[in-house]
């Protein structure tokens, strides 16, 4: 599949095709994002990838909030049939990836230049306007030095953010091209500024990274792969190879369902926050609780569990008109989550208590709004207590407000008043699932899923709805199963539908 259909295209105006990385579960949240935030078409998913054409710049696309990474798409295809051919006549179709549609590559390519450099002059104006008197420059020094100055700017805003872990082998396809921490700003900021400069494709640099996974990972390596699509790129275009500092990067990953060739859009992922100085819940995650919970302006907003804070910071930053109270027993976790509000510059947005969950200093039906990350795995054992905590939650919350929980598949059990099942727990507490499990939310489809068969999800959630328990006046409405990196959890929503005892 071409990056952009029908012919060349002079820029992002005409509409660019992305895809992101996302975890598994996410895709719908990420689905009605990009729909949302870019006012996206042609939006359709592969399981832990969304693909989207959107005529938005690098300033919106950056705020995409439950995506891992963003790329601009050169190709998507099915998978290779590594079962009943050679090695050799594999790596020619590799090659073909490259030698049958080069005006794919090329488009891509010229897509990704008009970015940047649209980006820097949006930079200038900027600049322009707020200071005016400053002297001129040649046309070609004011390019280059403000996509610098955009690069840095971005640096800057993520040097003192902490990449939180890798989710996933499916989610996060980091490989080579992960950001290196260990590489300078300046030759950040030469990367893009020489990329802009390379007005000859045969002066373009690149490095490959790959990654593979099912059966092509069990006849091939990355570093296969990557010589394979170097060598056909260096004799196609002229390209030349640079491992260490190339003007770009060219991300490949083969699986038993697709083929996709992209390029990372920014160094730095976007679930990595610039305003999270600590990393507590993984950032994309609680974004989509937040974005579920139907937060509105003046609405009074509690994480009763509140930890390092990170649910609150990602509402307070999509949400601000609001008010917001987190609480924990946990001295050490309070004074984490009150670094996060300083750093996010929030510390008059959210306010901290030190209180029990199952003794909330508020009064009965006061809370508009509930979201919480409830602890689980070796370290909290809360067993029965489970009861209690969404109890106390429960007579907190008005009438027709709202509660969305992240949970694991132990309390699910609890709620659900069985005792604890005999089925394996892996180390964290949750169930492994059971070979065939019909419960997760994303079926593993064998090629992309277009917009309309989004009502999938719909679909899907509808049926896990049944085993989805009342809690006393809390009625179910929605349930997510997403991926935490070596175990699966649950986002559950519940609506309150009367006052106990009515």
């Amino acid at each position: 599949m071409a990056a952009v259909p029908g012919g060349r295209r002079s820029g992002p105006s005409a509409g660019a095709r992305f895809f992101c990385t996302a975890g598994r579960g996410l895709e719908p949240f990420l689905m009605r994002e990009v729909r949302s935030r870019l006012a996206a078409t042609q939006v359709e998913y592969i399981s832990g990838k969304v693909f989207f054409t959107t005529c938005s710049d690098l300033n919106m696309l950056k705020k995409l909030k439950s995506a891992e990474r963003l790329f601009l798409l050169i190709k998507k295809q099915l998978p290779f049939n590594v079962s009943s051919v050679s090695k050799g006549k594999i790596f020619n179709e590799m090659q073909r990836l490259t030698n049958d549609d080069p005006e794919s590559w090329l488009n891509a390519i010229s897509i990704w230049k008009n970015l940047l450099e649209l980006n820097a002059k949006k930079v200038k104006l900027s600049q322009k306007n707020a200071n005016p008197l400053k002297r001129k420059v040649g046309e070609n020094d004011i390019i280059a030095k403000e996509l610098k100055t955009a690069e840095m700017q971005e640096i800057q805003e993520n040097k003192e953010c902490q990449v939180e872990k890798q989710i996933e082998e499916e989610t996060l396809e980091q490989g080579n091209f992960t950001t290196k921490r260990d590489k300078s700003q300046e030759e950040l900021q030469n990367d893009v500024a020489e990329a802009v400069d390379t007005h000859n494709q045969n002066d373009l640099t690149f490095r490959v990274s790959c990654r593979c996974s099912g059966a092509i990972a069990k006849t091939f390596t990355a570093q296969e792969v990557g010589r394979v699509i170097g060598i056909a790129l260096m004799k196609q275009f002229g390209w030349k190879a640079d491992l260490r500092n190339p003007n770009v990067e060219i991300f490949i990953h083969l699986s038993d369902i697709y083929c996709v060739v992209g390029i990372p859009v920014f160094r730095v992922p976007l679930a990595s926050r610039a305003y999270i100085k600590t990393a507590g819940l993984r950032s994309t995650i609680a974004w989509a609780m937040a974005s579920l919970a139907e937060i509105k302006a003046g609405a009074v907003v509690l994480d009763p569990m509140c930890g390092l804070g990170t649910i609150l910071l990602e509402a307070a930053k999509e949400w601000p008109d609001v008010y917001y109270v987190g609480a924990d027993v946990s001295d050490s976790q309070l004074l984490g989550a009150c670094d996060n509000l300083k750093a996010a510059g929030l510390k008059d947005k959210i306010e901290l208590l030190k209180v029990s969950v199952i003794e909330l200093p508020l009064p009965s039906e006061s809370v508009d709004t509930i979201i919480s990350d409830i602890p689980f795995g070796k370290k909290f054992k809360l067993g029965k207590d489970i009861i209690h905590i969404i109890q106390e939650m429960e007579r907190v919350l008005r009438v027709g407000g709202t509660i969305v929980l992240l949970l694991s598949e132990d309390h699910h059990r609890r709620l659900k008043g069985r005792e604890e099942s005999s089925v394996p727990l892996n180390p964290k507490g949750s169930r492994t699932d059971k070979p065939g499990s019909t419960e997760r939310l994303n079926p593993e489809e064998k090629a992309a899923v277009s917009e309309p068969a989004s009502s999938s999800f719909a679909a899907s959630n509808q049926e896990c709805l049944d085993g989805m328990p009342p809690f006393g006046s809390l009625v179910p409405v929605e349930r997510y199963r997403v991926s935490l990196g070596k175990t699966d959890a649950l986002i559950y929503k519940y609506k309150k539908s009367h006052s106990p005892g009515q």
